[in-house]
């Protein structure tokens, strides 16, 4: 597995992101025959070449949205009222979400891009990036969002388009 390279990414991004675009919209609207059994192949391969910890992307861009149960949680690890921990770490975005109010996130490592709070990470934070979460059609907006910034994302729909020539 390859070390990823950002600028790397960055540059295939700008060159593909609207092809990529066109074939996330296409899946998004329309029923693709056979699209969800090929997304947990695919994924596989996917995870067989893409190292996070060499890339932690996520962390350094985006931000989780916290649940209820992730703010008690974190928040009790750290001896702290839920009131409290979002009053020192988090605001409430457009959707009136709780997210981080750093970027990166306050408990990345940036010396090895490890999660401090690995083990009791948000529940948005486990599942990204949510890959083969739900069926494709029912995700593309957020596949649409996360190529942006993931590439493990990126080599999926890669991967999808050239699987898929007909879409």
């Amino acid at each position: 597995m390859q070390p990823t390279n950002l600028r790397s990414f960055k540059r295939k991004l700008s060159y593909h992101r609207k092809t990529f675009r066109r074939f996330l919209n296409k899946t998004e609207k329309t029923t693709v025959r056979g699209i969800d059994k090929l997304t947990p192949e695919i994924e596989k391969e996917v995870w067989q070449e893409v190292d996070c910890l060499s890339c932690a992307n996520c962390c350094k861009k985006m931000t989780p949205t916290f649940t209820d149960k992730d703010l008690k949680r974190i928040s009790a690890h750290f001896n702290q009222t839920p009131e409290a921990f979002k009053k020192q770490w988090l605001e409430k975005d457009k959707n009136k979400d709780w997210v981080n109010k750093l970027q990166p996130c306050q408990f990345l490592n940036v010396k090895d891009n490890k999660c401090s709070i690995y083990e009791i990470r948000p529940a948005d934070c486990a599942g990204f990036p949510h890959l083969s979460k739900k069926r494709w059609k029912e995700y593309a907006h957020v596949h649409k969002q996360n190529i942006d910034y993931c590439p493990a994302t990126y080599s999926m729909v890669e991967k999808m388009i050239a699987r898929l020539p007909q879409v």
